[in-house]
């Protein structure tokens, strides 16, 4: 199975988006799946990446090469963000039809969320307190890579974090239920119809 992820902005967001995809997908019982990330072209933000036309141009030169495509956003505190992603997925779907399987998610606040959802957190951080703060990359991700000591390394710890908590993804699953564990779900349901 190929997989094409599109995240905002590949930079950084490649180094989280690899490892807990290709996990994820192994555990939804892919486990011969390539996880690529798309890099051209680079849309270097959410507002780029939100808009309908510069994913329908990334679905129609990919979609013949490619079993699933996620869009994959941050939340930012938008909280309309997520009617914005039913919105193009459903456009995608009335462009392209059945030979296309599209999805659409937000983190929630922003990818690295997921990531600290795998880890074994310090013990005066409260998932709930972290769950409801916006700027989870400077108050949370970015503290634990300098404690850890992988801040210098690639995409900022993200490489290194990210491959740790892949191998919890049972637990990114239960401690974000409305964006990890509704996407893992509706891409169960797209593996079984394939």
């Amino acid at each position: 199975m190929n997989v094409l992820v599109i995240p905002e902005d590949f930079r950084k967001d490649q180094y989280i988006i690899k490892p807990l995809f290709t996990r994820l997908f192994r555990r939804l019982s892919a486990p011969s799946v390539e996880v690529t990330i798309c890099r051209d072209p680079l849309l270097g933000g959410v507002s780029e990446a939100l808009k309908l036309e510069r994913i329908a141009e990334i679905v129609d030169q990919q979609a013949p090469m490619r079993d699933i495509l996620v869009l994959c956003v941050d939340r930012d505190g938008e909280v309309g963000r997520r009617q914005r992603l039913d919105d193009i997925e459903a456009a995608i779907q009335t462009r392209f039809g059945d030979r296309v399987r599209f999805f659409a998610e937000n983190a929630w606040e922003e990818l690295e969320t997921w990531v600290l959802a795998g880890l074994n957190l310090p013990g005066n951080w409260r998932w709930a307190d972290l769950r409801a703060e916006i700027h989870v990359k400077e108050q949370y991700f970015e503290p634990l890579a300098v404690q850890r000591g992988v801040d210098n390394s690639q995409g900022g710890g993200r490489k290194a974090l990210a491959e740790e908590a892949s191998r919890r993804v049972l637990a990114i699953r239960r401690k974000c239920p409305e964006d990890f564990n509704a996407l893992a779900e509706r891409l169960e349901t797209g593996i079984q119809a394939a």
